[in-house]
């Protein structure tokens, strides 16, 4: 086995070992509830979280409903209604099943508890939005942020403001009954406010933080939206209780057991990786260059991982990934250089509007790209990453894993 072949059977195994299941049983060992429970599930963990659920409650559960991204639904899961829908850019879908979520949780009493289970990708998929706003126009801004490389925590604090279910506002809909909330994380540090735009956490951020995005990304947003986004958010709530069980940190300790199993040493750089993707690949071809050259900062054969969730600003027309797109700026970064392989991919097994969740490279890419006549900075230059990598064998497919904690990048230096 090559060392791309193993780094992709590292990042498999690690994303296995935090899919949802044990994070929910984990975290309902603590939950107790005297009145009717109602499951409420978004994001695309929903089905693996639900399907979790049900096994450790069963019938206490009155009724479930289940919204995930298309494609990540896997079969029934007894009386819930689960419902498949548009992820990143909302479609109608999601509006007619937020508004069976919200039939859902009418009525209730203090005595009764809703199960909220949360990961990543509800932003999308679950909506509703204020008065004065249509789909199309959150479908709008939200494609004006992602061309921009604006950040998860960043779209959530405009989209929040346009919605009736996030920024706390479906918590405060299911009042006076509990809320007991499972979380997957895919935000870095795990803020509340910012998963999924926090439909069960008090919107934290004001209108100065609202208006200071729409002018840092030039979002051309329509007058009567802008003055949507001066309106004051939900203070805090006090029916909910909020429970994180799985993240990235999880997800890149997985990654460093396996590998030092194999023999590896270890330097696990950091959780919160938040930069440009380009930027990231020239930064772990520079390490990768220090560590041949010098075995600085580790000796190998070695590994050296890093978390978090990168952007990409759109130049180009081409077709890609946050993941693919580091890839392809690592591969130009180590040509030559035997020996070594890096990999980025997400943990939901998707990377931008793409069937990989990522990429994988080594120091004859490049020189394989060249061959084939794709000259690989133009590829970069033009976003279209998948292209290139797909060319050289480089994609990282996993299909839907059923998790979202967002990604995990690994050099790997051999001896």
């Amino acid at each position: 086995m090559n060392l791309k072949e193993y780094a992709v059977d590292v990042v498999k195994e690690a994303i296995n070992l935090m899919l949802p299941e044990a994070a929910v049983v984990n975290a309902l060992s603590s939950f107790s509830a005297v009145g009717k429970i109602i499951l409420i599930a978004i994001g695309k963990a929903a089905w693996r979280m639900s399907y979790a659920a049900r096994e450790v409650l069963g019938d206490k559960i009155s009724c479930g409903v289940v919204i995930t991204k298309d494609k990540h639904s896997m079969g029934r899961i007894g009386n819930f209604e689960i419902y498949e829908c548009a992820h990143p850019v909302p479609d109608d879908r999601v509006i007619k099943a937020t508004e069976r979520v919200t039939e859902a949780v009418c009525g209730l009493c203090a005595n009764d508890t809703v199960l909220f289970l949360v990961s990543g990708g509800g932003s999308a998929l679950f909506e509703i939005p204020v008065e004065g706003v249509c789909l199309d126009d959150i479908a709008d801004i939200t494609g004006q942020l992602l061309a921009s490389g604006a950040d998860i925590a960043e779209m959530n604090i405009v989209r929040k403001r346009l919605s009736s279910v996030k920024g706390g506002k479906f918590a405060a809909l299911c009042a006076p009954a509990k809320v007991y909330s499972i979380i997957l994380s895919d935000v870095l540090e795990d803020k509340l406010e910012a998963i999924a735009s926090g439909p069960a956490y008090h919107d934290i951020s004001g209108e100065e933080d609202a208006l200071a995005i729409v002018d840092k990304y030039s979002l051309s947003i329509k007058p009567e939206i802008l003055k949507l986004l001066k309106r004051p958010g939900i203070g805090k709530l006090e029916n909910v209780t909020s429970v994180v069980a799985g993240n990235c940190s999880g997800l890149c300790n997985a990654a460093e057991e396996i590998l030092k199993k194999d023999g590896y040493s270890v330097l696990k750089l950091t959780t919160r990786l938040s930069c440009e993707a380009r930027s990231a690949g020239e930064v772990f071809a520079s390490i990768a260059k220090e560590i041949v050259a010098a075995s600085n900062p580790i000796s190998p054969p070695c590994a050296v991982i890093m978390g978090g969730e990168t952007v990409v600003h759109l130049k180009g027309n081409g077709k890609g990934g946050r993941n693919q797109e580091m890839a392809l700026s690592a591969a130009i970064g180590i040509e030559g250089i035997s020996n070594v392989a890096f990999i980025s991919a997400g943990s939901d097994g998707t990377d931008g509007p793409t069937d990989a969740a990522g990429g994988v490279v080594d120091g004859n890419t490049v020189s394989k790209l060249k061959s084939l006549g794709i000259n690989p900075q133009l590829a970069l230059d033009n976003n279209d990453s998948y292209n290139a990598l797909c060319a050289t064998g480089g994609l990282v497919v996993t299909g839907p894993t059923g998790t979202n904690v967002n990604d995990i990048s690994i050099l790997l230096v051999g001896r």
